[in-house]
């Protein structure tokens, strides 16, 4: 009977062994993940309006918040000013003078005119009179010198007329253009920094939580809403060494948890490539300090309703793709 007791306690530790090395299941321990989007605004500001609240379901565009933006818009209202001022000069430089100094000119041209055309008649007349002997030679230079002089000053206000109707020289329209363009740049900055004291939800969500109250200060950068989106949710599991090479990406899982009801369809859209020996959360002694690989899978989208993240699920190999 004794020698029966020892052999019964000699088999023991090796039938204990054997149970710890036996087969690993064909599922796996995991826990679902959410992939948040923060939304924040890039200038500093009090915030002075929250237009949605945490749980709320929200579609793309909708606004979430805004900051003080009386400086911004003060700024911009300003710039604006100068972007059309710029404007304003640039045109002009493509006009010639206005219209009433060019019709001072043309009136002092046609003035012009009929004194060159009298000078040259009375130089002609001044002419027949020397050679019939009645004027001195000296007197027909001074008509000479009249004649000339009078189309001299016709010529000068032809010449200020056609530079009247021209425009500014092509340097100084570039420069003008130049500036114009700078000024108009510098009101898109200043729009953009308006409109960014405005947020909006960049795709459909529900919102998970709001770190500000109204009237209190945000800095800028700092999230002031937290979105859940619509298929931001995974599932986060870990595989142990000896089942890697049976995980790939695009492979049919099914997630179950409490109160879930129905297996929920899922891909696997990540497989590390770094090991750990402890995964971040436990759910179980025999995963204690094994050789691990995280996974993560997509559910499908229709049935992903009933999980929710942090949540603790199993996941189960699928023959077929679903």
């Amino acid at each position: 009977m004794k020698s029966v007791i020892r052999a019964t306690f000699a088999v023991m530790p090796l039938l204990l062994l054997s149970a710890c090395n036996k087969a690993p299941s064909s599922g796996w321990s995991g826990y679902i993940e959410g992939e948040y989007v923060y939304v924040s605004a890039p200038i500093a500001g009090a915030l002075t309006t929250l237009g949605v609240q945490r749980g709320q379901t929200v579609n793309k565009g909708v606004q979430l918040f805004e900051l003080d933006s009386t400086n911004e818009r003060a700024a911009r209202e300003e710039l604006s000013a100068r972007a059309g001022g710029a404007r304003a000069q640039a045109a002009n430089t493509y006009k010639g003078r206005r219209g009433e100094e060019i019709a001072v000119i043309s009136a002092q041209l046609a003035q012009a005119r009929a004194q060159a055309s009298l000078a040259v008649s009375e130089l002609a007349r001044q002419e027949q009179l020397v050679t019939k002997g009645f004027v001195s030679a000296a007197r027909l230079d001074e008509f000479r010198a009249s004649a000339v002089q009078a189309r001299a000053r016709l010529s000068e206000l032809d010449a200020s007329l056609r530079v009247a109707q021209l425009p500014a020289r092509s340097d100084e329209r570039v420069a003008a253009d130049a500036s114009a363009q700078a000024a108009q740049f510098a009101l898109k900055q200043s729009e953009w920094r308006e409109q960014q004291k405005r947020q909006s939800a960049p795709l459909d969500a529900r919102v998970v939580d709001a770190f500000f109250r109204q009237g209190e200060w945000v800095n800028a950068g700092q999230p002031v809403v937290s979105l859940l989106p619509t298929g931001g949710l995974k599932v986060r599991f870990f595989v142990a060494e000896s089942d890697l090479a049976s995980v790939a990406i695009g492979q049919p899982v099914a997630i179950s948890c409490d109160g879930c009801g129905a297996p929920i369809r899922a891909r696997i859209s990540f497989v590390s490539t770094q090991a750990e020996y402890t995964p971040p959360i436990i759910y179980s002694n025999t995963q204690r300090a094994r050789l691990v690989f995280m996974v993560e899978a997509r559910p499908d989208l229709r049935d992903a309703s009933p999980i929710k993240p942090g949540q603790p699920v199993d996941v189960q190999r699928v023959a077929s793709a679903s």
